[in-house]
């Protein structure tokens, strides 16, 4: 396609309306209107793929694309595949094609004429997994004839393509797709692969891997049931079966090291048992299924086989696995025919015959026809065909299967197999025969209500096929409702407490629906509009898991929410929504020391997380007269002045605002929370602790991040409410919550409320000694501006100065008690032990811990506490005797007015 107007319109100029596409396109650096082009003839459908004919070929422009020459000179006469062109930046009337044959055959084709006449160089092609993968062909800015042919491992050939040698690639993922250059660094490779990004700055002697990038694609996920963070497992394309905790107890989030590789190869479906989350299944492509065992780390293989005389297993690229919600040792197992285990696969027993249709791919149609054998069919690298893609059991009735199918079919046992009721899904209403079925999922209140996602895009049909029937498969309606076309439907899953919450993950993002189909919404709030292969629900936290093909997993931490949303409660001015159980623990803080470079997922907040539903932000007076102006002005209408009685009330108005207000189990106040006066739904986090105790200097201290103590676990409640013109109106009833213990750590330690009564001991402490601290800075300034100040009296040098010089010692000396000797401080030396770092050592020395106050912890607030007392009194009759004492006698020697002083009288 080419524009002329920077996007804005497009115009097809190469290739057909349906099987010839273009690969690649070469512009000359010199003549922008010098075009080459590759196009390639190819089709791929469920069952085969078949990857040349004449269609395919090496093209070229001389008038910016309006016209193509089909260039033949030298080259293949046999059907052509996949080709990658690349030209030579030195001399660019030299031409490079990297060229696909039949059968994994090829060579690498130079011509030195801008494409009029080709020699073939050798037989060079990529290899593996089958040529069409890759064939990308890049010339090196750097040296004349150096070509890179991206492969399983890089080819690198330094004359032209004559010969090629493998490119080191050790510490690096295979399967290369894209190479970059730096035009200053002619040792600079950056290479883009199916494991991510990596760079070489010494010519592919040593390689450093890109790990900040979120860029996994993962087909499927499974969560399990692990106290007291759950776990995340997903099968990836080509980067093996991961698996990592949906959060951990470091306050910087999931690090990259939090992660862990269960299985090799491309990751597909796994699964967990509940109850044991040290066991996880996990499969690589083609159904090679594995068990580990977390404890020891090891794989057993557990792939069902056949007997003795019975022809191979068909396994799909993606076989289904399902983990029974009757026991957690039984699983079921599907090739072209159903497996079961009760004893988590070490032995296998077939329940149903081949359920599939058994064609042989090859006679089917491909390209609109059926084809020759000698035609350039491929089908080494993708899953063999009529395999069963799904599977599900009902939770009500034991036994009650479905198995869906790659070739348009579905099946019902309701007796665990002996018995099977053919479906085909050509009868579903509006859904095409040979739609593939993505998603079957047995309704978790009905036993008799299943649904079902198919979709049909290898056959070119993008529309999304969403199902449901109440009658296990006999009849059945749409539910696709206004999800919009070109939309496929991956995965659909049920939520476990409203049978009308239902989830769709789909080609752009996930849908979610609070009536059973009848309208679908987008999640939005951070999830990419990207195809998510699959959804998965914990129950225990009521977080939805999206695996997303490109961006990583996606977490909506307790989607609860969505179960109270209704029509009338969105028409409410507010809602507070249930609060979910609240962990109490301390966060493990570490610096970040590692760099950009390194990668870590945010946990989610920390503490208890409130979400509410504003119907509508809270406007000021200026806010509602500028909205009043604007309609006057979209409807041409004069803008009025307000007058000026409102323009200065429009002043003189204070910030509306929305409070979150938390209360223990007695009513008393514990903390109150600024939340966003924002329209829609909102969340806000309170860190279970109390307010700050730090003395407040001015306005910026109140914007600090200092934190007060931790609250005891227990029960509380939370309220919204809203500040408007000095009103406050209760938006809510309180919403109870509990806040337990997390973990208990190796050494038994103090009850949770003796340790946060501590804490909140040391706080007192702490409220007091750092407004003594300010006191004493403040005193000896003004002490010091008294000094200043009794230069310009009349009185006589002599006892005013002595006692001015008195008073400035005594709080000098406290100051030292307090905070300690500054000139030993100022040259870095110690210190005796002072009130503040005996209170540092009872607040700081226990603040990282729930484990509780030791002897030497409360005997050093202990005496920090007597020693502030003691100190305490002499401050008092300093800051309320001799200091007003001192001012009134420099008043009565005519000093000048100092701050803070009364006005004189006149």
């Amino acid at each position: 396609y080419k524009t002329a107007d920077g996007g804005k319109k497009w115009k097809k100029v190469l290739g057909d309306n349906k099987w010839v596409g273009v690969t690649d396109i070469l512009i000359d650096p010199r003549n922008p209107d010098q075009l080459y082009a590759a196009t390639w003839q190819r089709h791929r459908n469920v069952a085969a793929y078949m990857g040349g004919g004449p269609g395919s070929g090496i093209h070229r422009s001389s008038d910016g694309g309006e016209t193509w020459e089909k260039l033949t000179n030298g080259l293949p006469d046999s059907n052509m595949a996949k080709i990658g062109l690349a030209i030579s930046p030195q001399n660019p009337d030299v031409i490079y094609a990297a060229i696909e044959l039949d059968r994994s055959t090829g060579g690498v084709y130079r011509s030195a004429y801008r494409g009029s006449s080709w020699t073939k160089q050798s037989d060079a092609v990529s290899g593996a997994t089958g040529p069409h993968y890759y064939q990308e062909l890049y010339a090196s800015p750097h040296q004349f004839d150096r070509l890179y042919l991206v492969d399983v491992r890089m080819q690198i050939s330094n004359d032209g393509g004559k010969t090629f040698t493998r490119m080191k690639e050790q510490f690096k993922h295979s399967d290369n797709h894209a190479l970059a250059f730096r035009l200053d660094d002619p040792d600079y490779l950056l290479v883009g692969t199916d494991g991510g990004l990596y760079e070489s700055f010494d010519l592919a002697e040593n390689w450093r891997y890109v790990a900040n990038l979120p860029l996994t694609q993962f087909y499927k996920v499974a969560v399990d049931d692990a106290l007291p963070f759950y776990n995340i497992y997903g099968g990836t394309q080509d980067n093996s079966t991961q698996g990592g905790p949906s959060r951990t107890t470091w306050s910087l989030g999931i690090d990259n090291s939090d992660w862990f590789l269960t299985l090799g190869g491309d990751g597909h479906q796994p699964a967990t048992e509940p109850g044991n989350p040290d066991i996880v299944y996990s499969e690589s492509q083609q159904g090679f299924l594995s068990r580990i065992d977390l404890t020891t780390g090891e794989e057993l293989l557990i792939q069902p086989q056949p007997e003795a005389g019975e022809s191979y297993e068909r396994f799909n690229w993606d076989s289904p696995i399902l983990v029974s919600p009757h026991s957690p040792t039984r699983l079921y197992f599907a090739s072209h025919r159903v497996w079961r285990s009760d004893n988590r696969g070490d032995s296998w027993t077939a329940i149903s015959g081949d359920l599939t249709r058994n064609q042989e791919r090859v006679t089917l149609p491909i390209m609109d026809q059926t084809w020759s054998w000698d035609s350039p069919w491929d089908v080494g690298a993708m899953s063999t065909y009529n395999t069963i893609t799904s599977l599900a059991e009902s939770p009500l009735q034991e036994g009650l299967i479905y198995a869906g199918n790659d070739d348009g079919l579905i099946h019902v046992t309701e007796d665990g197999g002996k018995n099977w009721r053919k479906i085909e899904v050509g009868d579903l209403p509006g859904v095409p025969a040979t739609a593939f079925v993505n998603d079957i999922k047995a309704d978790l209140y009905d036993a008799n209500t299943v649904y079902v996602a198919l979709d049909n895009h290898k056959f070119g049909d993008l529309k999304p096929y969403l199902l449901k029937s109440k009658d296990k498969g006999k009849s059945w309606r749409s539910i696709r409702g206004n999800i919009p076309n070109r939309t496929l439907v991956w995965r659909i899953v049920q939520d476990h407490v409203n049978s009308n919450l239902l989830f769709a993950a789909v080609e752009f993002g996930i849908y979610f629906t609070i009536d059973g189909g009848k309208k679908w919404i987008k999640l939005s709030g951070g999830v990419p509009t990207i195809s998510f292969r699959d959804l998965a629900i914990q129950r225990r936290e009521n977080d939805l898991i999206g695996a997303s093909f490109g961006r990583g997993f996606y977490i909506f931490d307790d989607y609860s929410v969505l179960r109270h949303v209704s029509e009338n409660q969105l028409k409410q001015e507010a809602t507070l929504f249930p609060v979910r159980k609240t962990w109490w623990y301390i966060q493990r803080e570490l610096g970040e020391i590692l760099g950009a470079s390194h990668y870590r997922a945010p946990n989610p907040p920390y503490g208890a997380v409130f979400t509410y539903y504003l119907k509508e932000g809270i406007k000021t007076k200026k806010a509602l007269r500028k909205e009043k102006e604007k309609n006057q002005i979209k409807n041409k209408q004069a803008v009025t002045f307000p007058g000026w009685d409102k323009v200065e009330a429009e002043r003189r108005q204070e910030e509306p605002l929305l409070w979150l207000t938390v209360q223990d189990k007695e009513g008393n106040v514990v903390r109150r929370i600024k939340a966003a006066n924002k329209t829609g739904f909102n969340r806000r986090a309170w860190d279970l602790r109390f307010p700050p105790t730090d003395a407040v200097r001015n306005a910026a201290d109140l914007n600090g991040d200092n934190r007060g103590a931790m609250v005891a676990p227990g029960n509380y409640t939370v309220t919204l409410s809203k500040y408007v013109d000095g009103n406050v109106t209760n938006l809510s009833k309180p919403v109870p919550f509990t806040v337990e213990q997390l973990f208990k750590g190796a050494l038994a330690g103090a009850d949770p409320k003796e340790t946060a009564a501590f804490w909140k001991e040391t706080e007192r402490l702490n409220k007091s000694t750092s407004a003594a601290s300010r006191v004493l800075a403040k005193a000896i300034e003004r002490v010091t501006l008294l000094q200043k100040a009794l230069i310009r009296t009349v009185a006589a040098p002599g006892n005013l100065d002595s006692e001015l010089h008195r008073i400035k010692q005594s709080l000098l000396t406290l100051d030292e008690q307090l905070n300690g000797n500054r000139s030993k401080r100022q040259m870095g030396e110690k210190n005796k032990p002072t009130i503040a770092s005996r209170q540092e050592v009872a607040t700081y020395g226990t603040f990282g811990s729930t484990y509780g106050a030791t002897p030497l912890h409360k005997r050093n607030l202990e005496i920090a506490a007597t020693e502030f007392q003691e100190l305490k009194k002499k401050l008092d009759i300093v800051i309320n005797q001799d200091i007003p004492k001192i001012e009134a006698a420099l008043k009565a020697a005519g000093a000048p007015w100092i701050d803070r002083q009364p006005i004189p009288e006149y």
